[in-house]
């Protein structure tokens, strides 16, 4: 699926080292310099995700294929890029691309980095960002607003989009985000077309000096209690140390340097579990011999569209689908065992699919 998350933030707060840690099929250039990322780096991620090795131990397939997610690197925004400052346009128009935004905040002090903003302050750089998303929002929002305005004086459906932009165009200019304003499922279409980037969930990356990573520090206290109050995550981390840990080909190697970090698991497994959440995103199996795969669906998607993920063909044909729960399959062991057990169901098309599935599925050609 091509559900991205785009790493944003100010210049010189570690974007492009977290892209590095993250990115298994690219490579962002990591330097000092202001605008070392022109162009967006794109990424795939594989989602760690422990029930898929636990599937595989029992089935003994020939390969095993995680599931992945899309990591977009976006280069520094500076106070200004709303209006074209520094690459701000430019920037900003790759932002719109994407669904969800990691927030990358430099919660540290060293001198041989630059920053043009004077003394570390989390609070301050995040609604510096914030407040360029919302400046270009008011742009857009503002714009379809004049263009509906000569449409609703004759119809009465561009008469009511008008009402939703306006409360839009309210919300911002009170210095609020997009994602904070009440609407409804029936709201949201007259605003689709705008992509607008304060509608955008927000997951908050607390990049902290390594004496910092296990305890927290000031910088990343007080960003915490920001984003407590949005009911936003916030996840503490050395992006230095991350990218080092992705780096190592070694598993022994890379057990010894966590373990030297005191650290059970790499942060960045929680950083991509919670860009997962963030996106709404489920996980459901098919286990067989050939392989055992973790495919990503939506929330709330019915039993056809997940048989979509794997070809069109099975969404078009559907005729049934084989289920059985997580839970169950490792607790009988194998397919067959649960099919004795009376565990493996036959659900059609309303059957809404729930995360950590095993399923087959029955279709026409």
């Amino acid at each position: 699926m091509a559900l991205q998350a785009g790493i944003i933030g100010l210049p010189n707060v570690g974007k492009s080292t977290l892209f590095n840690a993250v990115s298994n099929s690219a490579k962002a250039q990591a330097s000092n310099y202001r605008f070392c990322t022109i162009d967006p780096n794109v990424g795939l991620v594989d989602v760690p995700d422990p029930r898929l090795q636990k599937l595989a131990e029992l089935v003994n397939p020939q390969r095993v294929v995680p599931t992945q997610i899309e990591i977009v690197d976006i280069a520094g925004l500076v106070r200004g890029s709303s209006k074209g400052e520094g690459l701000g346009n430019k920037f900003l128009a790759n932002i719109r691309e994407v669904d969800a935004i990691i927030h990358v905040i430099r919660c540290f002090e060293d001198e041989n980095i630059l920053r043009e903003e004077g003394a570390i302050n989390p609070v301050g750089d995040k609604e510096i960002i914030e407040t360029e998303l919302q400046l270009k929002d008011l742009e857009s929002v503002g714009k379809k607003v004049q263009r509906t305005e000569k449409l609703a004086k004759t119809d009465p459906k561009a008469k009511a989009e008008l009402e939703i932009l306006k409360r839009c165009l309210a919300h911002l200019e009170q210095g609020k985000n997009i994602r904070t304003l009440e609407l409804t499922k029936e709201d949201r279409p007259a605003i689709a077309d705008l992509f607008l980037l304060s509608e955008k969930p927000v997951l908050y990356v607390a990049n902290v000096d390594e004496a910092s990573m296990h305890t927290s520090n000031k910088y990343s206290d007080s960003l915490a209690k920001v984003a407590q109050n949005e009911g936003a995550e916030l996840i503490v981390m050395n992006n230095n140390i991350e990218a080092q840990i992705a780096e190592m080909e070694n598993s022994e190697d890379k057990q010894l340097f966590m373990e030297e970090y005191q650290m059970k698991a790499p942060a960045l497994d929680r950083l991509i579990h919670s860009a997962y959440s963030l996106l709404k995103l489920y996980t459901y199996f098919t286990a067989g011999v050939q392989e055992v795969r973790a495919w990503t669906i939506q929330h709330g998607w019915k039993a056809p569209q997940a048989a979509g993920v794997i070809h069109t063909d099975f969404e078009k044909g559907f005729i049934k689908a084989e289920v059985i729960g997580y839970d169950d399959y490792v607790q009988y062991g194998s397919e067959s065992a649960c099919r004795d057990a009376g565990k493996l169901r036959i659900e059609g098309k309303e059957y809404v699919v729930k995360d950590g599935d095993v399923m087959h599925f029955r279709f026409n050609v």
